[in-house]
């Protein structure tokens, strides 16, 4: 059975009960694999923190790193909100490249799914730009929370980007 998220002092709003799966802590430990077509394939660790304040959203912190190095590279951080009263979720990211986006889905079981609605960067963000991003989160059997990353730029059409299995930290 899936493995319950550590308890709270903080009473869970009922509006973001779909979602309670998804806090806490999460660590790789194996490392998750990156791909793309104008990339060469790499390895990284993560550490997602997924945290709940009150509000009827999540805040979620994503920080990845070289297995080898430990040295850090991709970041991004922001919010997980749900339509009250539905199964729809909206996805709000910032990431350290200077991309920010908006993405939309829903919520199913231990499964939240999601397509890019909204994406936009800094005028100098690097090339090829990012179009596109539809992102799946799911809570396995064996309580890891998997996550799997499809992009598309303005050179490549909609391609797996990234793919990383998480372990609850107690």
């Amino acid at each position: 059975m899936a493995s319950e998220p550590a308890q709270t002092c903080v009473h869970i709003h009922p509006a973001i009960e779909p979602l309670w799966w998804m806090l806490g802590t999460w660590i790789s430990e194996s490392p998750g694999e990156g791909s793309f077509p104008s990339i060469r394939p790499f390895t990284y660790l993560e550490k997602v923190q997924i945290t709940y304040v009150g509000q009827p959203m999540l805040n979620f912190s994503f920080n990845a790193f070289d297995p080898d190095t430990k040295k850090p590279m991709h970041r991004e951080s922001g919010f997980i909100r749900i339509k009250p009263g539905t199964n729809k979720v909206a996805f709000i990211s910032a990431q350290n490249t200077g991309v920010v986006e908006i993405e939309e889905g829903e919520v199913k079981d231990r499964e939240l799914t999601l397509a890019s609605q909204s994406v936009n960067r800094m005028s100098f963000a690097k090339e090829p730009h990012v179009q596109q991003i539809t992102r799946t989160f799911r809570l396995t059997a064996e309580g890891k929370l998997e996550q799997t990353v499809f992009m598309a730029t303005d050179q490549q059409p909609l391609t797996q980007h990234l793919h990383i299995t998480y372990t609850r930290s107690p």
